[in-house]
């Protein structure tokens, strides 16, 4: 039985509540842009899977990651609207920047809160995540922030999952052998096989097979 349960942030708690085609569009409108969100979310996904991994450092990384998402803001409307001047780059981008830490573009799924009540009695809760500040605003603005003793997030460990580097630190801050952790996540690279590399043990979540009543059943 552990004594701690890790979660993954998106797509195992919260999800967007559109594509990001959709968000950036909405975005773009903000500042007098007429940008498709079919091309803008293809363009995203296409650049979010082109972006290399990152060696792990010793410490935060520069600017809570911001640079790096501006990099693939950058990429994105360099595909999508490659004329685009200088301020109107900057302005989608500091919009779009604080638009993805609104309330109202994050859903939690139905049986989050009832699952984190149970669990919260019994195990220590963290939440372990390819993120960046911003997501504790997130938490707070779902409600759920209340549930996590730890809160850590790639930005500030200085590792990125899949390396398992993020979980080793998570595990030495909380002073926990890493067969006394499970963690929960429904990405197979960066959840399954990165924390079963750091020694945890592992509730492999599959949304169209399972949820995480099931890892009530389980525990």
């Amino acid at each position: 039985m552990p004594k701690a349960i890790f979660f993954d942030a998106m797509g195992t708690l919260f999800y967007l509540t559109h594509n990001v085609g959709y968000h950036y569009a909405l975005v773009g409108s903000d500042i007098g842009l007429s940008l498709d969100p079919a091309k803008l979310d293809r363009a995203f996904h296409k650049t979010w899977s082109s972006m290399p991994l990152r060696e792990p450092i010793d410490g935060p990384r520069e600017n809570d990651d911001k640079d790096w998402w501006r990099e693939v803001v950058e990429k994105v409307l360099d595909e999508i609207a490659p004329d685009l001047n200088e301020l109107d780059r900057d302005n989608f981008f500091e919009i779009a920047y604080e638009h993805f830490a609104e309330a109202d573009v994050w859903k939690l799924y139905p049986e989050v809160v009832e699952v984190l009540e149970q669990l919260s009695s019994r195990f220590q809760l963290a939440m372990v995540s390819n993120f960046d500040g911003r997501l504790r605003m997130i938490l707070e603005h779902l409600g759920i922030s209340k549930f996590f003793s730890y809160v850590f997030v790639s930005s500030e460990i200085g590792a990125d999952k899949p390396d398992p580097e993020i979980f080793r630190q998570a595990l030495k801050f909380m002073k926990l052998r890493p067969n006394e952790a499970l963690h929960v996540g429904d990405d197979s690279e960066r959840d399954w096989k990165a924390a079963s590399a750091a020694g945890l043990l592992v509730f492999k979540l599959e949304r169209r097979k399972n949820s995480l009543r099931d890892l009530l059943n389980v525990l």
